[in-house]
């Protein structure tokens, strides 16, 4: 992973186990997201389903990230730490999932995938993709009844820790990404 590069990462349950079993196991998991997360990129849009998830995040700026971990003292020994917090994301939330359910072992698929997003109109398609998960799984009408994504804190304007302006401006505007929203994504070629 890359500073100031924007990412599409992604991971799916082992099998045909559900990551998410309640409510608090959502809210639990994107606090650990921030956690771990948070200090190394800031979130474009999110989309938690009972079996995977889906982030676009845009790694900081090796400036910032040094500031913050300052033992790192050049990308090349910065980069692995960046996928490391990941690691630290997943199996805090394992531990925490396993001690509540009794079960042992790994929760999420082996390696997380992250690709690498650097085409604006991918961009786009991949944000609309993102929110739009839960109404392509038949969970919700409207991807706004969808409780565990971003699309209500971008279009709110209650505070949040999503990078709101930043996905609204490759839309153009509001309305633009509302419009947008409001057909189903043209799925070519996302991942």
């Amino acid at each position: 992973m890359q500073p100031e590069t924007y990412y599409h990462v992604y991971n799916h349950a082992n099998g045909s186990e559900n990551l998410f079993r309640s409510d608090e196991n959502y809210r639990y998991f994107l606090r650990q997201y921030k956690k771990h997360i948070s200090p190394i990129a800031d979130t474009l849009c999110y989309c938690l389903m009972s079996n995977h998830f889906h982030f676009l995040l845009k790694i900081k700026g090796q400036n910032e990230l040094s500031q913050t971990f300052p033992k790192f003292e050049t990308l090349e020994k910065l980069t692995p730490h960046l996928s490391k917090q990941f690691s630290n994301l997943f199996s805090s939330y394992t531990q925490a999932l396993n001690k509540q359910l009794n079960r042992k072992g790994s929760l999420f698929m082996k390696n997380y995938k992250r690709k690498k997003v650097d085409d604006e109109v991918y961009l786009k398609k991949l944000i609309h993709y993102i929110h739009y998960n839960p109404v392509q799984a038949q969970l919700v009408i409207n991807m706004e009844d969808w409780k565990f994504s971003s699309y209500q804190a971008i279009v709110s304007n209650s505070p949040t820790g999503i990078l709101r302006e930043e996905v609204i401006a490759h839309f153009d505007n509001l309305e633009n990404f509302e419009y947008c929203h409001k057909h189903p994504p043209h799925l070519t070629g996302i991942e």
